[in-house]
């Protein structure tokens, strides 16, 4: 196999320096994406959360935009969030817009 044939996946890992506004504190949460003006929906696990973001854990994340709605298991309000980096499996979010 020679190197033109090997396909590149470019993914952006998260930040090592700690940049947060506020502490995050471990979860495990259920935690549902809604975009696409609530056509398309992406549950996943919120690995740890704060007042201002959240590291979601979903199957695959390269279908998912940079701006979304994110539910909360148990919460009754959608929240805007806006994706800060991810990996093939985690995105690190912000909430609301940009």
């Amino acid at each position: 196999m020679n190197e033109e044939s090997v396909s590149r996946v470019h993914v952006f890992a998260p930040p090592t320096d700690e940049r947060r506004a506020a502490p995050r504190r471990r979860a495990l949460k259920g935690v549902t994406l809604s975009f696409n003006g609530g056509t398309s929906t992406f549950d996943g696990v919120a690995r740890n959360l704060s007042e201002t973001g959240a590291r979601l854990s979903f199957c695959e994340t390269f279908a998912v935009p940079g701006e979304f709605m994110v539910r909360l298991s148990g919460d009754a309000a959608w929240r805007p969030a806006v994706a800060r980096w991810r990996t093939l499996t985690d995105i690190g979010v912000a909430f609301g817009r940009p």
